[in-house]
């Protein structure tokens, strides 16, 4: 089938088999799947532009269908999705800029492609290790398995600061929590997500369970619905700038709204630390695909 606007002939259902995979992803793990969907974008011949606007049209609407089956679930705690998209917004505006500077220096792609990999293999070792200590801790200890967390000192330390305005989240099973930690907690994913030109989704959902005590589920179905905003914003964006195939995005879409339904009533079938130790693998295999790409142009440079 040919795609016009991005100039290339891609089978559809190849496209559509990309969305149903990273549909699947982001229903369960509540990510947006870009460090997946943009490389096999990207060897179907896609340029590499019309990968980037195109997979964030793709993503936004993923996540919509995946955030609205999460909310019929009681997952969503859409104030706490609002109040951390403030710090978000101003987040990823900075991120930017430093990549900017980066790039005014020379070798960005290098810097920010191994930042990349450090973080990424510092999230997945981090959330691997804690979620095999709380599976341990279920079986030792006997406690409730559904929310356990292997390493809760964190949350402790956070909760207890009393910088007011003090609020409640009472989806989140938080009953008061500084304003102020989570707009720095939505900070912090923006300036990553910006400076690493990705949706944050593998960022966001380990904030909200190992900063502010989220529980698991809660803190998927928020990450998607946060992921509409940000991803939805940077569609609009990429649009304007003619970086999007609106029929590459669409034919995706068919598959992502499948994949994304049944990964999002999947998630209640599995309790949380199950969650987070299979989640940890997604991190890997992003950095692997990094690592790869970099290798490859670093080849390619010398060549």
């Amino acid at each position: 089938m040919e795609f016009p606007i991005a100039g290339v002939v891609i089978n559809p259902i190849y496209l559509a088999g990309i969305g149903f995979l990273v549909g699947i992803l982001g229903g369960f793990f509540g990510v947006g799947g870009g460090f997946i969907a943009g490389p096999m974008m990207f060897l179907s011949g896609v340029p590499m532009n019309f990968v980037i606007g195109t997979d964030l049209a793709h993503m936004t609407g993923k996540s919509i269908v995946a955030a609205r089956r999460h909310r019929i679930l009681g997952h969503v705690d859409i104030k706490l999705g609002m109040l951390m998209l403030i710090g978000t917004v101003i987040g990823v505006e900075i991120g930017a800029q430093v990549v900017e500077i980066i790039e005014k220096m020379g070798k960005a792609n290098q810097i920010i492609g191994w930042a990349y990999v450090v973080i990424l293999v510092a999230i997945g070792s981090f959330t691997a290790i804690e979620s095999i200590r709380a599976i341990r801790m279920i079986h030792t200890q006997k406690i409730e398995a559904a929310e356990a967390v292997g390493f809760t000192g964190l949350t402790k330390r956070v909760q207890l600061i009393r910088l007011k305005p003090m609020i409640s989240l009472p989806v989140s099973g938080i009953a008061s929590i500084s304003l102020w930690v989570i707009i720095i907690s939505g900070l912090i994913s923006g300036i990553l997500a910006g400076f690493l030109g990705v949706g944050g989704g593998f960022i966001r959902m380990p904030l909200m369970v190992y900063v502010l005590g989220v529980p698991t589920h809660v803190a998927i179905g928020t990450d998607l619905f946060e992921i509409i905003f940000s991803a939805g914003f940077g569609t609009v964006t990429h649009a304007i700038k003619g970086n999007v195939d609106i029929m590459i995005a669409l034919v995706m879409q068919t598959g992502a709204a499948i994949g994304a339904q049944i990964g999002a009533v999947a998630t209640p079938y599995f309790a949380g630390p199950r969650i987070r130790l299979l989640f940890s693998g997604l991190p890997f295999i992003g950095a692997i695909l990094v690592i790869w790409r970099l290798i490859d142009t670093a080849t390619g440079s010398i060549h």
